[in-house]
């Protein structure tokens, strides 16, 4: 191994008191070629096999945790115990090499599209009337509804635990349900869960931390892993949906709930682990991980997410994190670790051509609806993701 590269090998214990013998993480990544009602699929396992030695913690894509909470078409569901028999399965095939599985828990809130297709409409925080894909409307959450979803989640962990899985995530990034509800952008409640604090908007998020910590404590071992994703700012220009220091805050009140055993943190764009603070105030302008990490530094290990695609970006995102999580790379070369750690790094190679489909063990009709979102993040060779795209568009 080149030593330039020795940090990115260097042992790492969680606060579970799991040893990772490395800093890589498989990150979520739907390949969306579970079945429509979102049940686990032979090819889903065997892509995740193909995966299982690439890094000590793999993340699965958005499992939903009830229907109108679908992100994709042929995405994983955790709705109801139907699923169990196929996510013991992915858990099985993810965890074969040693490696901790874990399964993330999410709610798309007003970008479930699968909802926004099939019935017109989605809940949110607020009313909202949008006209993308199609023209729908947002319903408001009532307050039974906000608890029919806190008990979602709750069922969803026992679920994962049922399965076999060695830990959750819970997602708040990039708009999905929590967000929203913590942005004054699409917040506009005037109840207990409203913009009009940061406690009220503060409510909803940690009111599913503390359904899910209780399941764990009643259900799991001491050693079931409990992560959190989130994005730590949202602007529009000039206007502040919430700031990092909101997010901080956020951060710590789960932690008086429940041991965080990581952060990651997630966003939309390109290279997203070089972002910096654009918000006014005392931290514009520094790299948004150097803020987080230096807040939870000795507490919480932090991943840096997002455009994390060769041995250097990596190196460069383990200044301000304790791991990097990487998820287009892993599509294409499952073998990026491997090959790093053994000296080989001149051998990664993003592309591929369709005769390594078997080896590689990708879907012949995976990543509908997901290429596009790929072309965001360029993480993956422009001929590789147009590839990815005429192999969808064919089935």
């Amino acid at each position: 191994m080149n030593k330039k590269y020795s940090p990115l090998f260097e042992p790492l214990k969680l606060p579970n008191g799991s040893e990772l013998q490395n800093r890589f993480v498989l990150s979520p990544m739907i390949t969306n070629s579970s079945t429509r009602d979102g049940l686990v699929t032979k090819e889903d396992e065997q892509y995740h096999l193909r995966r299982s030695t690439s890094a000590p913690i793999q993340v699965t894509g958005a499992a939903y945790i009830e229907p109108y909470g679908q992100l994709f078409e042929y995405g994983f569901s955790v709705a109801d115990d139907r699923t169990i028999p196929g996510l013991t399965k992915l858990a099985s095939a993810m965890k074969s090499n040693g490696s901790k599985a874990i399964l993330q828990l999410t709610h798309a809130g007003r970008f479930a599209n699968t909802a926004i297709m099939d019935l017109g409409v989605v809940y949110g925080p607020s009313f909202m009337s949008l006209n993308t894909p199609i023209k729908h409307q947002v319903l408001p959450m009532t307050k039974r509804k906000i608890e029919l979803v806190i008990r979602n989640y709750a069922d969803a962990t026992r679920r994962a635990i049922a399965a076999g899985f060695d830990g959750v995530e819970v997602s708040a990034a990039q708009r999905l349900l929590i967000q929203t509800f913590f942005s004054k952008f699409s917040n506009e409640r005037t109840d207990e869960y409203g913009s009009d604090s940061l406690e009220n908007r503060s409510r909803f998020g940690l009111e599913v931390i503390r359904a899910v910590s209780d399941v764990i404590d009643e259900e799991a071992d001491e050693n079931f892993i409990f992560g959190f994703r989130g994005t730590p700012e949202e602007t529009r220009g000039n206007e502040v949906g919430y700031s990092v220091e909101d997010f901080l805050s956020f951060v710590d009140e789960i932690e008086k709930i429940r041991r965080l055993d990581y952060l990651a943190i997630a966003s939309w764009g390109r290279n997203i682990y070089q972002n910096e603070v654009r918000a006014e105030g005392q931290y514009q302008g520094q790299p948004i991980n150097k803020v987080v990490y230096e807040h939870v530094k000795g507490r919480v290990p932090m991943m840096a997410t997002g455009g994390i695609n060769s041995p250097d970006k990596a190196l460069e995102a383990l200044e301000y994190a304790d791991m990097v999580g990487a998820s287009s790379p892993f599509i294409t070369e499952p073998d990026f670790v491997a090959k790093l750690q053994s000296g080989d790094e001149d051998q990664i190679d993003l592309q591929f051509t369709i005769d390594e489909l078997d080896d590689l063990k990708i879907p012949e009709a995976a990543f509908k609806d997901i290429v596009k979102m790929m072309d965001y993040g360029e993480g993956l060779p422009k001929e590789t993701r147009d590839e990815l795209r005429r192999l969808a568009e064919e089935k």
